[in-house]
């Protein structure tokens, strides 16, 4: 659509400079709604379907389209004043956006990094809504990912508001990124105890439990040797981990491994501490004892 053929037909109602001017008005409109449709029925399908292709949550593809959207509404601007023979003033307009941009990119730089950061957890995909993450002194479970920050609830049921920059900043554990999880814990046995006896218990009670795998194979080893106990550490295997099963199994194993040597004789001594030293008095030397009656 071009502005003199509009024009020049509205000349014949009004003043040619009031023509123009409307011409203009109406050519804008025209191209921006005609690419902004465009835009929204061809491009915004397509790159959800790319989201899609990369397994991306639905929760996390809405900001992206939403981005999506609003270049086309710029596309559709710049076009359309284009089409509108609006040069001067969109050469004014890019001037003042430059300036704006400027302004707003060092008082938004905590925003921006925080930006930035979110695109990388939704590209690179350390953690999904759901996982169990751990990181500083926090641990929770996440159930929100945006483009500037993520909620994790934790386990005493507190959500936090998390700034995606320190999500990707520092080390992120996602003990629940695999299908499968390895959980450790040390025994302490005393030092008259059987070893070998105290490890095939440990042994059996892994085989014994459903929530345990056997492939991979629990397994035993000595540790350490400390001032009151011999150190068994056992490795078990669990399938589909989440942190109640990781709890919750952990604690019926270690029980039943604590029922077992009680059964058997085996002791998990206490830690023993001797202390020792001795009570100096200084400043006796003005004492007078009491006289005898």
């Amino acid at each position: 659509m071009q502005v003199a053929p509009v024009a020049n037909l509205l000349e014949q109602f009004m003043p040619e400079g009031l023509a123009l001017t409307l011409a203009q008005a109406i050519v804008f409109v025209a191209v921006f709604l005609a690419v902004y449709l465009l835009g929204r029925a061809i491009v915004v399908p397509i790159v959800d379907r790319s989201l899609q292709s990369r397994d991306l949550d639905k929760h996390a593809r809405n900001p992206i389209k939403k981005l999506t959207l609003i270049a086309i509404v710029f596309v559709a601007v710049a076009v359309a004043f284009g089409f509108a023979q609006y040069g001067d003033f969109l050469q004014s307009l890019a001037t003042i956006a430059a300036a704006a941009t400027l302004a707003l990119g060092l008082a938004m730089q905590d925003t921006i990094s925080n930006f930035v950061a979110g695109v990388f957890i939704f590209t690179d995909k350390p953690f999904r809504i759901g996982d169990w993450i751990e990181w500083d002194d926090h641990a929770g479970v996440v159930e929100d990912i945006s483009l500037r920050v993520s909620r994790v609830r934790t386990f005493d049921n507190e959500l936090l508001t998390v700034p995606n920059s320190q999500l990707t900043d520092g080390v992120i554990k996602n003990p629940v990124a695999k299908d499968q999880l390895r959980l450790k814990f040390v025994f302490g046995i005393g030092y008259d105890d059987d070893i070998d006896k105290a490890t095939d218990i440990i042994i059996e009670e892994a085989h014994k439990h459903v929530g345990i795998l056997d492939d991979p194979a629990p397994s035993v080893r000595l540790i350490e040797l400390g001032d009151s106990s011999v150190g068994l550490q056992s490795r078990i295997w669990i399938d589909n981990p989440s942190r109640a099963d990781f709890i919750k199994t952990r604690g019926e194993y270690v029980q039943s491994v604590k029922e077992r040597f009680d059964e058997e004789g085996i002791d998990i001594p206490y830690p023993n501490r001797t202390v020792g030293g001795g009570l100096e008095l200084a400043g006796l030397d003005g004492v007078v004892e009491p006289a005898d009656d």
